[in-house]
């Protein structure tokens, strides 16, 4: 089982290496994001959601960079354990071409967000809320985390329910063939 996981996350990164094309979700699976799955490519929501200072903001206002959006809660325990990983991928890969965006959906208060945040040693994400869990539920969020992958046009290109290592290689590689596709 290691040596095909090591096998297949060597592939998923030889073959970014080799070509910009498009992104090898089923390597990605194989290598580790076992709940990953692929959409249809249609349009993100146009919905707006929040930061802590009460600023409005679009999914539109990211338009040209690929995003990994994950929703989650305060009182989530898989969210807890995934935060980590999502601030040390926006640390390696966060740049002009690639951002992590994390909304906390529902009713999370701006303290408890920033008590979050510091508990986990979280310091390279954005505090993003969608108090009414408009967006959330335009993407049709039912439990959290969710992690939606949107393209750099601003198309929904895979999900995945769940937490997961953000920072594994497999993700790292992931990340690179949507930023270069």
């Amino acid at each position: 089982m290691l040596r095909s996981l090591a096998l297949y996350t060597s592939l998923l990164f030889a073959a970014n290496a080799g070509f910009a094309g498009p992104v090898d979700w089923q390597a990605a699976r194989d290598a580790g994001l076992t709940k990953l799955v692929e959409a249809e490519g249609k349009p993100a929501p146009d919905i707006a959601f929040t930061d802590l200072d009460g600023g409005s903001h679009t999914l539109a206002d990211y338009r040209g960079r690929a995003l990994l959006v994950n929703f989650w809660a305060t009182w989530c325990a898989p969210c807890r354990e995934e935060m980590p990983s999502l601030d040390a991928l926006q640390k390696q890969m966060g740049d002009d071409d690639f951002a992590v965006l994390t909304i906390a959906a529902g009713r999370n208060p701006a303290p408890a967000i920033r008590k979050f945040f510091d508990e986990e040693g979280i310091t390279a994400l954005p505090a993003l809320t969608d108090p009414q869990m408009a967006l959330a539920r335009a993407f049709g969020v039912l439990a959290m985390p969710v992690s939606v992958l949107i393209d750099a046009e601003g198309n929904e290109v895979a999900r995945m329910s769940g937490d997961a290592d953000w920072a594994s290689p497999a993700a790292v590689a992931l990340i690179e063939q949507l930023k270069a596709d």
